[in-house]
């Protein structure tokens, strides 16, 4: 079953994009939708039937290489079933939504653009199952480019606009940054581990964190270093601060695009891969210090700047890279299925978001600028319900102190919960809830700009804007129940107590007695009992510290903790709707009262202006330096110069030597032979 899973979409790739001639365009779009709709529903018979125990399922035998020994099989625990469900249901939604939204793109009239188009949504999908159900480190690399190919190929799935190739290849370039950190991690451990299988790995964890490896100037902890460098990865797949540059610009693709990649697939790689590390990062308390610092500096950034953009999918974009920061925190301070709850419950609201933005784009002709909306919930009905929903799940609306709420309610409080347990108060649960606010401000500041007040813009656009086809609002309306239920239903399982937790992720249940049982038993010099050799190895999809009881500490953090968050949320409407609604002429002018301000957080940080300085244009410096002088002056100019001097001269020499009488070539014989005579006796041979 979990085979057809993961190359259903593999298959309908290959035929749509070499035998659409065959099939024909609306074949192409009906196989692809179809084979992941069979996918789909295969991951959830998964989901739900999934026995206790991890299962190693080998496909084929891949690489073996000395010591190296990597077979494609498939991991099968909890862990790979939930991404198995996000990245099956979202994609088979995506597919089926593009067939209206891809109907009659205006990009390619009298073309044959759809069967490409959607043989690259279902190769994303293949590479994205791969990266998900691997089960060692070379298997999850090759998802890991495949979907970093594929990302390539649908940010500028536009070839015609420049824009869309610029995104295209920023994406490429900055990801590569990060890839290069996991390909350097991904080479240690097997330096150290002599494997890169996940269970060598996690057996030889602890012993890692008390070795030592050399790398550039110095002695560092293996532990430590190893899993900062798989961080890096992870830092520029999942768009965290400082490699998060490309999200943004990658909405230049079409929107499904920007639902299936940027919402609930490819940006929860790098937050999936540290929790299917979590026995080599729960040995590593500097890296997930830096994970948690990283992580909620994330979320306060991208918050900050989704506050005064324009562009809709843009602010759904930096929405997006704030939320991938709760869940890295949450990774960060050992809470890693609370990390996989919000990555579940993100997945729904996130997509029904991207997919209402497209769907408000097509009804506007494509116009993305909210300025010239205003009015849209009469035309679009709707879509006004399924973006609502979705932006009471994003902001967190429930009722306080209970489990009732929308999904981003819970899935959000448990992290900022779990950041104040950690943290008694710090760094990273301030900033969370100071983002909490901001997500409602410009949440609800779409909403109002979007379908409350008069319409701005093109009069003409206002008038024909209309409600999208119901192949389009049925995937809205499938992501709803998913933004509206999953909370709710799931909480238990990720975020109750270790009862339900350890049964939901198959963590032994005394394992925490048995490491502890172990560590006195060493510290007595009494040899380790079969039961603590049997508890060394981690067990389950995830791994549970004995001494980091962070999740008991989080439901038992103070009452004004807990409700921090809906305060915060409540602020951000309040001032929303009074900027937006009561006094709509404020935001213009707190931007002309406040410009310093307000061009810095409309220009991003000024991140892209400073990379620029520091590293594009010293690289293009450098390119140019190279092809002027070097290619041009030197190779093209000398080098080709004395070439086109020096070989017609020795052709000219060479032919006067061929005069065609034996006695020349005799005489020239005999020279050689002398020479080399003379050489052996010079030589002493």
């Amino acid at each position: 079953m979990v085979t057809i899973i993961l190359f259903a979409p593999l298959i309908g790739a290959l035929i749509a994009g070499f035998g659409h001639r065959a099939i024909g365009d609306k074949g192409a779009q009906y196989l692809t939708t179809g084979l992941l709709f069979l996918a789909a529903l295969l991951s959830w018979a998964v989901f739900f039937t999934l026995p206790g125990e991890t299962q190693h399922i080998q496909v084929l035998r891949w690489i073996e290489s000395g010591t190296l020994a990597a077979d494609w099989s498939i991991r099968l625990d909890r862990l790979t079933a939930i991404m198995l469900i996000v990245v099956t249901t979202v994609s088979s939604l995506v597919h089926l939504y593009s067939i209206g939204y891809m109907a009659d793109d205006p990009q390619f009239r009298g073309e044959s653009y759809r069967p490409r188009f959607f043989a690259y949504l279902s190769f994303f999908t293949f590479a994205m199952l791969t990266l998900v159900t691997a089960d060692n480190l070379l298997q999850m690399f090759f998802g890991w480019e495949g979907v970093g190919v594929a990302s390539y190929l649908l940010i500028g799935f536009y070839y015609k606009k420049p824009s869309a190739n610029a995104a295209a290849i920023k994406a490429f370039v900055v990801n590569r940054v990060g890839d290069f950190g996991f390909a350097l991690g991904i080479f240690g451990l097997y330096y150290m581990t002599d494997s890169v299988r996940f269970d060598d790995i996690f057996a030889a964890a602890p012993s890692l964190a008390q070795e030592s490896l050399h790398f550039l100037w110095r002695d560092w902890n293996a532990a430590n270093l190893l899993a900062f460098l798989l961080f890096i990865g992870a830092m520029g797949k999942s768009a965290q601060l400082f490699l998060h540059t490309w999200l943004p610009d990658a909405m230049e693709g079409p929107t499904p695009v920007s639902a299936l990649i940027h919402a609930a697939t490819m940006v929860t790689a790098g937050v999936f891969m540290v929790s299917r590390l979590s026995p080599l990062m729960e040995m590593a308390p500097d890296t997930k210090a830096f994970i948690v610092v990283i992580g909620s500096l994330t979320a306060f950034v991208a918050a900050t700047i989704g506050l005064v953009q324009n562009d809709i999918k843009r602010v759904i974009a930096y929405s997006t890279m704030s939320q991938l920061g709760y869940m890295f925190v949450a990774a960060g301070v050992g809470v890693y299925s609370v990390a996989m709850f919000h990555l579940l419950t993100h997945a729904f609201f996130k997509a029904m978001l991207f997919l209402g933005a497209g769907s408000v784009i097509h009804g506007m002709h494509h116009e993305q600028d909210m300025r010239h909306y205003g009015g849209l919930r009469h035309k679009m009905p709707m879509t006004f319900w399924a973006m609502l929903i979705g932006t009471l799940a994003i902001t967190g609306v429930g009722i306080p102190l209970t489990t009732i709420g929308f999904a981003g309610f819970l899935s959000k409080d448990a992290i900022i919960e779990s950041a104040f347990a950690a943290g008694n108060g710090g760094f990273a649960f301030w900033m969370l809830v100071i983002a909490a606010a901001f997500t409602a401000f410009y949440s609800w500041r779409l909403m109002f700009l979007t379908f409350w007040g008069s319409p701005r813009g093109d009069r003409h656009t206002h008038e024909h804007a209309h409600e999208s086809p119901m192949v389009m609002l049925l995937p809205l309306g499938v992501l709803a129940l998913g933004a509206i239920f999953s909370g709710m239903v799931w909480y238990g399982q990720f975020f109750g107590d270790h009862e339900k937790l350890n049964a939901f992720f198959n963590i032994p249940a005394h394992h925490a007695e048995a490491a502890e049982a172990g560590d006195a038993g060493a510290q007595a010099g009494e040899e380790p009992s079969a039961e603590a050799e049997a508890h060394a190895v981690p067990q389950g999809a995830i791994y549970m510290a004995p001494d980091n009881d962070v999740l008991s500490r989080a439901h038992e953090a103070p009452a004004w903790a807990k409700v921090s968050p809906f305060a915060a949320m409540l602020l951000g409407f309040l001032v929303a709707f009074w900027f937006y609604i009561l006094n709509p002429s404020l935001p213009g002018a707190l931007a002309r009262n406040q410009p310093v301000l307000y061009r810095f957080l409309l220009n991003k940080w000024y991140f892209d202006e400073a990379y620029d300085f520091l590293f594009v244009r010293p690289a293009k410096w450098i390119g140019c330096v190279l092809w002027k002088l070097g290619d041009g002056k030197i190779i093209d100019g000398f080098l080709n110069g004395v070439a086109m001097e020096l070989v017609p001269w020795l052709t000219r020499l060479a032919g006067r030597a061929q005069t065609g009488f034996v006695f020349t070539y005799a005489f020239a014989m005999v020279l050689g032979v002398v020479a080399l005579v003379t050489l052996m006796i010079v030589l002493g041979g």
